[in-house]
Order: C-alpha cells, then structure tokens, then sequence
C-alpha cells in the first residue's frame, strides 16, 4: 500500500462515525506508510486537521484524537511525524488547544464537548515534547542535571492536571468509546507518574544543596504541588477503578505527602534564609514566594517578614551567632548539645528515607 491518497482513506474509515472502537490494523497501516514514504507525515497532518476542524460528531473527533494518541506513542521524539504535526500546529492548520470542537450529535452535547476538548489539550502538551518518558539511570548531582530534573518536573506535573481534567461526567463516564479512550489516558499517566516518583526523590534529597535560593524555592513549589496532587490523582484514580477503567492491579501506588511536612520544611526554607540574609546576602526575602509563614504589610506600604525565632525584648543586642543557636534548639527535636553538627531531618514519603541537611550551608554554598 502507498501514495499520499492512501492516507486521507485510512483516516476516514478509521474514524468511522459508529460505535465501533479504533482498530489496530489503521495505525500500523499508517506507520508503514511514514516509513515506507516520508511525505506521508505531511499528508496525514493535513488530512487529520481537514477531518478533525470540520466534524461535529464527537464519535469521529474521539476516534482522530485516539488515532493521533497512538501514533504519537509509537513515534520517537525525533521523527518526521512529530515535526510535520508542530508545524501544521504551529501554522494554525491544527487547533487543539483552544479547541473549537463542539458536538451536536448526541443527547448530552455537552458533556462530550468537555471530553473532546480536555483530550485534546492533553494530546496538545504531549506533541510539544515527550520527556514523560522513562530514562536510563539515576540523575546525577550537577546543577544542570537539577534545573533539568526542576523542569521535567513541572512538565509532568502539568500533563497529570491534564489527565485529571479529562475525567468524563454525566452520560459519557459510561460510554464504551470513551472508557477506551480513558484506558489509554490512564496508561499514559501510569508511566509519567512513575518518573515523578523516582525525579521527586531526587529532588527532596538536593533541596538544600540547590546552587541558588531561587532554585530552592522552585524546587520547593514543585515538592508542595505535588502533596497537593498525589490527593486529587488518588481520588481520581479510585473513581477509574470504580468504573472498570484498566485493572486495579495496574494502577500504581501513590505516595501521599503530608500536610505537616510540607509546613516543617517550608517553615525551615524560611529559617535559613533569613539566618543567610542576616549573615551577609543581601537577596531581599520578600521576593521569595514561600510567604505563608510570616509577611505583613508595614504602615508604609512595605513587606516585612516576622521573624521566625522570636528572642526575648532585651536580647536586641544578640548577634547571628545567638539566632542560629536558637534556631537550632527550635529546630532539633533529639536536644543535641553538638551545635555546629545538627541536622534536620525531613521524612521522605516515597522511600521511608530521611534527607539531613546541614544549616550551615542551607543552598550548598
């Protein structure tokens, strides 16, 4: 089989408007074709955006989004396919974020106009680059490798909030193509959350050797976002169980994050920094993001921080020395009498690990 016409062939029959689900046989038909023929990458970019701009139908829009869904999981990341599918996106022949698909076909247009348009904008971050993908390795402890580690992070945390948002409501949680859909979401996300788990272990364990405070607090926003998420991917990955989407055995154990950890290590975060600010760094604490702790507005209209070691009304004269002291005793939790070799211990959920850090060199300088 070959020729460009081919292509538009495959996907009108594969994107039948019936209640049949995607067959195999079209995407290894089409990945023939790439291969055998590279300007079919092109014709098929066209062709998807012609078939998928102009449908009502949310049967046919589902099944171009699950035809693209698994061509995009069988193509490398550096394939002729992925290129022609950025420049049709690029140049506006693809829309799939904002998606202007609307159905008029069904009974609750509605909800699957939100279907179609939340698997759409998933598809959208996915086509932009695929790091969600597992790598070979431990990372290793190199300023480069965390800024990288920080953004790969942030990727895969977005492409979860995507999944998220594409829980079906309403008439479409039961629909046979749309819980076909959903066993293909939900296998991705399987694989993305595996890489999160492994990356946000590494991430806690260097939050006190970052090379600058920014990154420290980025690394910071990640580790709080991703208490917040592991609740909301819980639930959501019950309410998948619940209605038979994949087998539970499948799905993977999410590592929740307490509350009262994250309020310890962002109280500590605050702590040193201010110890480093005292001591000579003239970076201005209100600038940093963690502000949840102590900031106020003064009688001027500037912020100022409450200090989070609260000395006695005749100790004004202490010097930094006499803060980190009290610092520690308002830290250290086991009373050690070894000031300069305390550590603070911060429990790591996802491996039963504690992670010391010393306060002496709180961002590794």
């Amino acid at each position: 089989m070959g020729g460009l016409c081919n292509v538009d062939h495959i996907i009108v029959k594969a994107t039948a408007p019936n209640s049949s689900p995607l067959s195999d046989k079209y995407v290894h038909q089409l990945l023939r074709l790439f291969a055998i023929s590279p300007p079919c990458c092109r014709a098929f970019s066209l062709g998807f955006a012609r078939r998928f701009g102009k449908t009502r139908s949310w049967r046919v829009a589902l099944k171009c989004l699950l035809l693209l869904h698994r061509l995009l999981r069988s193509s490398p990341e550096d394939s002729l396919f992925r290129t022609e599918l950025l420049i049709n996106r690029s140049n506006g022949s693809i829309s799939l974020y904002p998606c202007n698909f609307r159905d008029v076909s069904s009974s609750d247009p509605e909800s699957f106009t939100a279907f179609i348009r939340s698997y759409a904008r998933l598809l959208d971050e996915i086509s932009n680059e695929d790091n969600h993908r597992a790598r070979p390795g431990p990372p290793d402890n190199s300023p480069e490798e965390i800024g990288r580690v920080l953004e790969v992070l942030e990727q895969i945390q977005s492409l979860i909030d995507r999944v998220i948002e594409c829980k079906p409501t309403g008439v479409t949680a039961r629909n046979f193509l749309i819980q076909t859909a959903m066993k293909h979401i939900i296998r991705d996300s399987f694989v993305c959350y595996t890489v999160f788990k492994n990356d946000i272990v590494f991430l806690l364990e260097n939050m006190f050797q970052m090379p600058t405070y920014q990154c420290c607090i980025s690394a910071f926003s990640v580790y709080k976002k991703a208490a917040l998420q592991a609740d909301q991917l819980y639930e959501f990955y019950q309410w998948c169980k619940l209605m038979g989407v994949c087998g539970c055995y499948e799905y993977p154990f999410v590592d929740r994050i307490p509350l009262l950890q994250i309020q310890a290590l962002e109280s500590f975060i605050n702590g040193m920094w201010e110890i480093k600010d005292d001591d000579g760094d003239h970076q201005s604490p209100s600038s940093s993001p963690l502000s949840s702790t102590a900031e106020k507005v003064g009688d001027e209209g500037e912020e100022e921080r409450q200090p989070l070691i609260k000395l006695n009304d005749d100790d004004d004269d202490d010097s930094w020395e006499d803060i980190l002291e009290a610092s520690v005793i308002n830290f250290s939790s086991h009373g050690s009498d070894e000031k300069d070799e305390w550590r603070i211990q911060v429990y790591n959920p996802f491996d039963g690990k504690y992670v010391s850090s010393d306060p002496n060199h709180p961002w590794g300088l």
